[in-house]
């Protein structure tokens, strides 16, 4: 039967407006706050890489880099960003914000003490072509990753298991010393990295809605910072093995 008549149904668009415009509203304030999140990971991301390669520079200029390089120590400079990533994750539920960001700055300039290596290694041109090349490529498959709408879980999965098969094959290599594996190696790791790259994006902005409006925000922000800040870095360090000019 025809409901044309019923006061309730006259009523109904002003509602639904109402309620469209609520929606509209509610939209708007959640995309505002995801761009705002999403642009608290870059920054930080951006200003670790930034500061790592400020104390890369200091450090190998210095003088006393090839004297660390080439004395035990070289193994606390490499080792040293694996115990802050370690600290941070485990730690993440116990740690203030303050602590977790303190924590991250410290990561960047440990580093910044182990990147200075390749300045020992490959030119200074080459370094910022492959740098340049990198932030170009990251900066695309960010950007797939906040805006597509295929999940990339599975994507993400294969990569992290590809990631387990390229650290077993570097161990393997150091034995082996092969050049042809060294480049295929290589060549994989740019490949896994770039695929991590769109699928952590998707990622932390997924995990925006489940922590918009907790304490937990500012934390994922750090620790979102980290994860893509080791996409580039290994990519880069990837990239520089076969694009880089040595010495």
């Amino acid at each position: 039967m025809s409901e044309w008549n019923d006061p309730q149904t006259t009523r109904s668009p002003f509602g639904a407006g109402a309620q469209l415009n609520g929606a509209m509203v509610g939209n708007a304030a959640r995309d505002e706050g995801l761009r705002s999140y999403m642009l608290s990971i870059y920054n930080y991301m951006a200003s670790g890489v930034l500061l790592s390669g400020v104390v890369a520079m200091l450090f190998a200029r210095s003088g006393m880099a090839e004297a660390t390089f080439g004395s035990p120590l070289r193994w606390v400079i490499a080792l040293a960003p694996l115990g802050f990533v370690m600290a941070m994750s485990f730690g993440l539920n116990r740690m203030q914000t303050s602590t977790l960001k303190m924590l991250f700055w410290g990561f960047s300039v440990a580093m910044g003490l182990s990147l200075a290596s390749i300045f020992f290694i490959y030119t200074g041109p080459s370094i910022a072509l492959t740098f340049f090349a990198t932030a170009g490529a990251f900066a695309g498959l960010s950007l797939y990753g906040y805006s597509t709408k295929r999940n990339l879980s599975a994507m993400g999965s294969f990569m992290v298991m590809g990631l387990i098969g390229i650290i077993i094959a570097m161990l393997l290599n150091m034995f082996l010393q092969s050049s042809a594996m060294a480049l295929a190696i290589s060549v994989l790791g740019v490949l896994i990295f770039a695929g991590l790259t769109a699928w952590d994006t998707q990622r932390l902005r997924g995990m925006y809605y489940q922590v918009q409006g907790t304490e937990m925000v500012q934390k994922v922000v750090i620790m979102g910072a980290l994860s893509l800040y080791l996409d580039f870095v290994n990519m880069f360090q990837f990239l520089l093995s076969f694009m880089g000019d040595r010495r």
